[in-house]
């Protein structure tokens, strides 16, 4: 499994032949590794409904013919503007030709920005677990830190997690580095942080902070991967 991190919460994960993409903000993400129009994937997964994680997900979508993939509300959604969509909830798992999605917990908030500044209610926020031939990301989406993932951890064999570090709108990297210690993933992404100047972090200091508890991190820059 290949992950190639497009910057904010955004990464391809291809295998197999097959890529998808994880909560696409890139034409207006100035730190964005690339353009909507130059993503070709198989699918779209979605962790919530907010701007910052859905921007791109209609344009990436109907010009790849491809399926959106997410929490029930936000594949409803999207489903009415003429999108293929596959609406899961949480602790739910289906098996796609490209991979499997579980969706997991996630303690945020959601919602789909419409025209005027009005929000249409986006359903449960959640986190992802993928597999592809094997091998599972989970993707943390937004959230704070909750003993559950202590659950996520011991049901899972995690090969690589990605986690936020960003704080005021998420966990920030201390409470990111007790989730790892939790996961017990082969390897952590730090996600979420540095796009706004309020979510600043430094993300190599949070990678240090995780080799001091003996756990394994990488801190990719846009348009960098890692295989796993």
């Amino acid at each position: 499994m290949k992950l190639t991190y497009l910057g904010h919460s955004c990464f391809i994960v291809e295998s197999g032949g097959k890529k998808v993409v994880i909560d696409p903000y890139l034409r207006n993400n100035p730190l964005a590794a690339v353009k909507p129009e130059e993503v070709e994937v198989d699918a779209v997964l979605l962790t919530h409904g907010h701007y910052d994680h859905v921007a791109d997900a209609e344009e990436i979508a109907r010009r790849n013919d491809c399926v959106i993939v997410g929490i029930h509300e936000i594949a409803a959604y999207f489903a009415g503007v003429g999108l293929k969509t596959f609406g899961l909830n949480l602790g739910g798992k289906h098996t796609f030709d490209w991979g499997t999605v579980k969706l997991t917990l996630a303690f945020h908030s959601s919602g789909l920005e419409l025209e005027g500044g009005k929000f249409l209610h986006g359903g449960q926020p959640a986190g992802i677990l993928l597999t592809m031939d094997g091998q599972t990301l989970y993707h943390a989406g937004d959230t704070c830190l909750f003993g559950d993932m202590k659950l996520i951890g011991e049901l899972h064999r995690i090969d690589a997690a990605a986690l936020p570090i960003g704080d005021v709108f998420t966990m920030g990297p201390d409470e990111a580095a007790i989730a790892a210690e939790w996961l017990k993933a082969k390897t952590y992404i730090p996600i979420h942080h540095s796009t706004f100047p309020p979510i600043v972090q430094d993300a190599e200091a949070w990678v240090k902070k995780l080799e001091e508890k003996g756990l394994h991190g990488t801190a990719l820059r846009p348009g960098e991967s890692v295989s796993i």
